[in-house]
């Protein structure tokens, strides 16, 4: 299921057309041309990338064509006077004749080097350049951003992802979501992206529901029928007020200062929701009036057979009051008989970002589900991450892209992506090597290229060596076998990130990733550009 029906072939620049009429009106739009989509710098000051938005690009690929009314609009739009013959070749253009080849959706991948290789007629490939960068450059940013987030929290804390009203558009929540929950979150609040990803939905309550009431009066209902079924006709609303006074006299809070209103709405939302009674406590006092009024209802539904599931805090202290309040469950597990009480959720929201976060994490807390919204969706660290798409040959000619900036500097040529472990099973160095070479031996020394170096060369043994780059799309598969469903690629996801080493995926100062090219690629690469040195 994409995330937009937006991914049509006129979205995209209109210089791609211009090209393509140039290539057409030159006789070169049959041409056989490769072109390398990749970033060149990784993002959030880390050292690697999420790659993600494969599946999109395929969906996209599969379905490229254009339809008549598509063509009658190029024809106002197009500058000059174009021939008819160009657009009428336009009308039987598909990507029949495009071959993709890739790393696999969600794997981690490093600065320069290419997620995807797409060849095919020199018109066609051109004009998917802007749309297939659409499709990845946001998808792998933000799924980069949740596994920093992940990562920030370790494995044991729930992440809920809650952006959905802060994120750029419908089609940036969506993505946001789908992303996120491949980039390791648990769920999301975005219930549109739950039905079409079967991403586990999570959500409760909001500070207008509580809000809302002003007094036990506002309670209209006020019979629970228990969870084994008996008829117990007993006022669930007193038996809440009980339940009250017990607690407050426990935790030595005057009763007169809990809210009534809130009250009211703990007991409402108890009887509506028995079995997932998960209620927001910070909006009046959280200790003299939300964990004592939790714990009430909490309590006058385990009388009725069902065990309540936790509280949320959106603000104050999150990591010293998340201990408060475990010291009081336990305290009202034992006084009250209620074992269950010492496990209950403690869910935590308030604007979180990842340095946030970090020092959440590092602070004892008692915390167990963290809600992340803004400062995941829209990245404010780093708005986009930067994929280009450059052409790297013609007609079996290696081509490159030469600058006055070097880090613009494009690799020529058709080339085969290696990745080395070492003796612990973690990526040391990424290896480009021309199509043509024999792969690395395990356990042989090689010297390779480093890349953003003036041609300096270094040894690596490597104890295994794996091809990354596998075909995605060849122009006529047309079932979903080559693609991975949304669970497989957030788990390829997590490995992959948990493959790398500490060092490389440390927040402060991160151990630089390798990326190098063989002697051959190094050589082919220092003819084109001259005997100016690998920048």
């Amino acid at each position: 299921m994409p995330v937009s029906n937006m991914a049509l072939p006129l979205l995209t620049d209109l210089y791609q057309f211009t090209m393509a009429y140039g290539y057409w009106r030159g006789g070169r739009h049959r041409e056989r041309a490769e072109f390398e989509l990749f970033f060149r710098e990784a993002p959030f000051g880390g050292e690697f990338a999420l790659f993600l938005g494969l599946g999109e690009c395929v969906r996209f690929l599969r379905d490229f064509r254009f339809s008549p009314e598509d063509i009658a609009f190029l024809r106002t739009c197009m500058p000059g006077s174009p021939e008819e013959g160009f657009f009428q070749y336009l009308s039987t253009v598909n990507a029949a004749e495009v071959t993709v080849s890739s790393f696999p959706e969600g794997s981690v991948v490093f600065a320069r080097e290419p997620l995807m290789k797409v060849r095919g007629p020199l018109l066609v490939v051109q004009l998917l350049e802007t749309t297939l960068l659409c499709l990845v450059n946001y998808a792998s940013l933000v799924g980069t951003n949740a596994s920093r987030f992940r990562l920030a929290a370790g494995p044991d804390k729930k992440l809920v992802e809650m952006g959905l009203r802060r994120a750029q558009g419908p089609d940036g929540g969506l993505s946001a979501s789908k992303y996120c929950y491949m980039g390791g979150f648990d769920s999301t609040s975005n219930v549109l992206a739950g039905k079409l990803y079967s991403i586990p939905v999570a959500g409760t309550v909001a500070h207008s529901y509580v809000a809302s009431f002003s007094s036990l009066e506002d309670v209209r209902h006020r019979f629970l029928r228990p969870l084994n079924g008996d008829d117990n006709r007993e006022d669930f609303v007193e038996l809440s007020k009980r339940c009250v006074v017990e607690v407050c006299e426990l935790l030595r809070v005057p009763k007169e200062q809990t809210n009534k209103g809130e009250l009211a709405a703990f007991i409402s939302y108890a009887m509506a929701f028995p079995q997932n009674f998960l209620v927001v406590l910070d909006t009046y006092s959280v200790m003299r009036s939300g964990v004592p009024n939790f714990c009430a209802v909490a309590r006058a539904l385990h009388h009725y057979g069902y065990q309540a599931v936790g509280v949320r805090l959106d603000s104050g202290n999150l990591a010293r009051q998340s201990v408060e309040i475990r010291e009081i469950f336990q305290k009202c597990a034992e006084s009250f008989a209620i074992p269950r009480f010492k496990e209950l959720t403690i869910a935590v929201s308030n604007n979180i970002s990842e340095n946030s976060l970090r020092l959440l994490c590092r602070e004892k807390n008692e915390i167990n589900v963290i809600g992340v919204g803004t400062h995941l969706v829209t990245c404010p660290q780093q708005p986009s991450l930067g994929c280009v798409y450059k052409l790297v040959q013609v007609n079996e000619s290696p081509c490159m892209k030469l600058s006055e900036d070097t880090e613009k500097t494009t690799i020529p040529g058709s080339k085969a992506i290696y990745r080395l472990y070492d003796h612990d099973h973690h990526p040391i160095l990424d290896l480009l090597a021309c199509e043509d070479e024999s792969p690395p031996e395990t356990g042989i020394e090689l010297e390779c290229h480093k890349l953003g170096s003036s041609g300096e060369t270094e040894r690596v043994t490597p104890m295994k060596a794996e091809l990354m780059h596998s075909i995605s799309f060849d122009g006529k598969e047309k079932d979903d076998k080559i693609l991975s469903d949304i669970m497989q690629i957030r788990d390829h996801a997590q490995k992959s990130v948990t493959n790398l080493s500490p060092e490389h995926r440390n927040f402060d100062k991160p151990k630089p990733y390798r990326v190098a090219v063989t002697e051959k690629l190094h050589a082919l690469l220092t003819q084109l550009r001259g005997t100016s040195p690998l920048q």
